[in-house]
């Protein structure tokens, strides 16, 4: 029988060795997780980084995220002070990552914290692991020509 709590955990360590070799950024799981909530799974070492990541491995499910899932990573969010990213996995499907419309926004036009009120985390896209990468990076390098 399988696991769920070490196959998650196995997941969160992949996605951080993935997230490093493709941005050079180091990323840590949030071990506290299991005694607070709304912490997220992985926080990275750079502060500049701007999503807290929840991790979602799954044997079946659909194509699409939970919403309770996507509710669980925008509250993780919240509390980091940072955009959500879900990513999820179910056997035989490609691995998925979620981030609010908000990112976008931000992108090449730098969308300061106090006004993210106009972009509800609800509205949502789905992306593949080198797009979300790309996002990260072009909102890592907007925010350090904003400083």
């Amino acid at each position: 029988m399988v696991n769920g709590r070490q196959k998650g955990a196995t997941y969160e360590r992949t996605v951080a060795k993935n997230l490093e070799a493709e941005l050079g950024i180091k990323f840590s799981r949030i071990l506290e997780q299991t005694r607070e909530a709304d912490l997220g799974d992985l926080q990275p070492e750079d502060p500049d980084f701007p999503f807290i990541i929840e991790c979602k491995r799954y044997k079946q499910g659909s194509s699409h995220a939970t919403p309770s899932h996507w509710t669980q990573a925008c509250r993780a969010g919240e509390k980091a002070g940072k955009l959500p990213a879900l990513v999820y996995k179910y056997d035989r499907l490609p691995e998925r990552w979620r981030i609010p419309v908000e990112a976008l926004a931000r992108l090449r036009s730098y969308v300061p914290q106090q006004n993210e009120d106009q972009y509800s985390w609800k509205h949502a896209v789905e992306l593949s692991f080198e797009d979300f990468c790309m996002i990260a990076r072009e909102l890592m390098c907007d925010a350090s020509q904003a400083d």
